[in-house]
C-alpha cells in the first residue's frame, strides 16, 4: 500500500513552537513577518518566511520552507537576516491576518488545506496583542500533533 504525499506553496509565514507549526497568512503587506518576528520573540522557532510549502502526510500537514528562503527572514527597515530555523514541523494552527475581527467569534473555526480541516483564528497583527493571542490559541485551540 503506498502513502499519498501532495503539496502545495501558500503565501503564508509559518513558526513552531514545541513541535507544532502555526501558518500565518495574509495579504502582502499585512504584517507576516513582524507578527513572525514577535513570536520568534516569545521562543517560537522561524519555519518559513512569506513562503510555505505545506505536504499532506497520513492525515497532518508538515510545514518546511522552500530552499531559496530557509532560514531566512525579511524585516522591514533591517533587510534579510539569516535566522535559526526549523524543517518538516505539523502544523496545527492556520492564523488569518485581517483588521475585520469579530469580538465573539460563535463557534470554533476551520478552515481545509488540502484536504485537512485546521483550526482557524483572525488576528490583526498591528495590535500589541497579536503575539499572545497566537500563542493562547496554539495552547488552547491548535491541533495536538
Amino acid at each position: 500500500m503506498s502513502i499519498r504525499l501532495s503539496s502545495e506553496t501558500l503565501h503564508a509565514s509559518c513558526v513552531a513552537l514545541d513541535g507544532r507549526a502555526v501558518l500565518i497568512t495574509g495579504i502582502s503587506g499585512s504584517g507576516k513577518s513582524d507578527l513572525s518576528l514577535r513570536l520568534l520573540d516569545r521562543g517560537f522557532v522561524l519555519v518559513a518566511d512569506d513562503q510555505t510549502i505545506v505536504r499532506k502526510q497520513g492525515e497532518r500537514l508538515i510545514a518546511t520552507a522552500p530552499t531559496t528562503i530557509a532560514g531566512k527572514l525579511e524585516i522591514r527597515g533591517v533587510g534579510i537576516v539569516d535566522m535559526e530555523t526549523v524543517a518538516d514541523v505539523p502544523v496545527a494552527l492556520l492564523v488569518e491576518l485581517t483588521s475585520s475581527i469579530q469580538r465573539m467569534p460563535d463557534d470554533l473555526r476551520s478552515r481545509p488545506v488540502l484536504g485537512v480541516s485546521l483550526p482557524l483564528i483572525s488576528v490583526d497583527a498591528l495590535t500589541a496583542s497579536a503575539a499572545s493571542k497566537v500563542s493562547l490559541a496554539l495552547d488552547r485551540l491548535g491541533l495536538k500533533v
